[in-house]
């Protein structure tokens, strides 16, 4: 009788905490949803002006190239010279929100979330090939952790709420609730848990209806219909995603050997290597354009059915594999999905391409699902969040018929990228991260 007692006398305890928790998610899943918005909204406004500098600068006589390049190197150190100054503000972020949540570091400061809006609209905005999905899910852990703060909550829900308010910066940042909610289920926590799962849900749907009073309500890309492939086509799926998964794999060791071989020039400041990297990025830039930049523009131009050569978009493919490795060891603020999701759609239409030469019954109309489907497979091969990834590509899509495929080639990548010993690229960064933290890399 008395521990029956004790239980019903929790119960509305418990209730209220939860109803607190709830609120303050709220809170801060709605300053994420404006932050987030205003963030892409900026990015936006950012790659149109890229695009006429560009053609501005091909129009100039003499070496009109060199301006490209000396903005992007410009803004490189620019962004580089405040991570100097809030080094957690580097790279993804993902890899410090999955730390916290595991209780490996303190809750995230406030001061990281202007120096990530500031340094990825510089770095994501002036060309390199990053993406903005990584600074957005940092800035949301940001509001959840600093609204729980300011709330006078202790350190375990300022955990908590940070933790659940990443979920709705990846759903802002790709416009995908759903998708958003699954990423921190299934990536950073590895559980459903009832304390977790109903402040996820309430940061998301406020963080994504406040956004979309800023960007708009409509899917990240627009795609026609798209036929179901007919199952007679399932092996070639299948083939293509085990060979995703060696794509994913090779992928996140040219990311970890990027930064490897930038750590290991110690003597030369940060600032410097990052200027240099947007160097590159923006020579390559004044050359061939699709091949920086987040790619949205290029997957848009994919998924709408645009007719790309297929030698062109197997150089794309091999620029842009070197290209996001490159870029994240700048250093700078800024995300690895949409690269990621890039990539994956241009190998998907190289794969379409090589298979309607050489396989009997493989037509073109097979190039527009094998992107889509690339992108979902990319992303398991990689970050190793399978449903996530399916989930939300089929969100930024807005396309749900050729789910029997994927969910078939994203096995494939996901089993393969395991079998070859390759860590969730986050994990890795994560451990990266720890290592550095107790042992600073000397130099700066």
């Amino acid at each position: 009788m008395a521990d029956s007692r004790d239980k019903s006398d929790e119960a509305p305890v418990v209730a209220r905490e939860l109803a607190i928790v709830c609120l303050v998610a709220a809170v801060a899943g709605a300053l994420i949803g404006f932050v987030g918005g205003a963030f892409r909204w900026c990015l936006l406004r950012a790659d149109a002006a890229r695009i006429d500098l560009l053609g501005w600068a091909h129009e100039l006589p003499g070496p009109g190239w060199l301006i490209p390049m000396g903005v992007t190197a410009v803004c490189a150190a620019i962004a580089a010279l405040i991570v100097r100054w809030v080094p957690f503000a580097s790279g993804s972020g993902i890899q410090h929100v999955e730390a916290v949540s595991r209780g490996e570091v303190d809750p995230p400061q406030f001061r990281i979330l202007p120096a990530t809006l500031v340094g990825g609209v510089l770095s994501i905005g002036s060309g390199l090939v990053l993406g903005r999905e990584g600074p957005i899910v940092h800035m949301g852990a940001v509001a959840g952790a600093e609204t729980a703060r300011r709330a006078g909550m202790n350190a375990d829900h300022q955990r908590l709420l940070q933790t659940s308010v990443s979920g709705a910066g990846l759903a802002v940042a790709f416009n995908a609730p759903i998708g958003g909610a699954l990423f921190v289920f299934e990536e950073v926590m590895h559980s459903f848990r009832l304390r977790t799962v109903v402040p996820v849900l309430v940061s998301v749907a406020v963080g994504v209806a406040c956004s979309r009073l800023v960007v708009g309500d409509s899917p990240d890309f627009s795609v026609g219909p798209v036929d179901p492939p007919s199952i007679t086509l399932l092996p070639a799926f299948v083939v293509f995603g085990l060979l995703t998964g060696v794509l994913g794999a090779a992928y996140n060791r040219a990311v970890m050997g990027s930064l490897s071989v930038v750590d290991a020039l110690r003597s030369v400041p940060s600032v410097v290597k990052a200027t240099a990297i947007g160097g590159a990025i923006g020579l390559l830039s004044a050359a061939s354009p699709p091949a920086t930049g987040g790619g949205d523009s290029l997957v848009q131009h994919v998924l709408s059915g645009g007719a790309l050569a297929i030698p062109l978009v197997a150089l794309y493919v091999a620029l842009r594999f070197a290209t996001g490795p490159l870029s994240y060891a700048a250093g700078t603020p800024g995300g690895l999905f949409a690269p990621l999701l890039a990539l994956g759609a241009l190998w998907g239409v190289l794969y379409a391409g090589i298979c309607h030469a050489i396989v009997p019954g493989i037509d073109s109309s097979v190039a527009v699902p094998m992107a889509i489907v690339g992108m979902a497979s990319m992303f398991s091969a990689t970050v190793r969040a399978p449903v996530t990834g399916a989930v939300l590509v089929m969100e930024m899509t807005a396309t749900t018929s050729i789910t029997v495929p994927m969910l078939a080639a994203v096995a494939g990548a996901f089993a393969v990228a395991q079998l070859m010993g390759s860590s969730p690229i986050y994990d890795s960064l994560r451990e990266r991260m720890l290592a550095q933290l107790h042992h600073p890399p000397r130099g700066d």
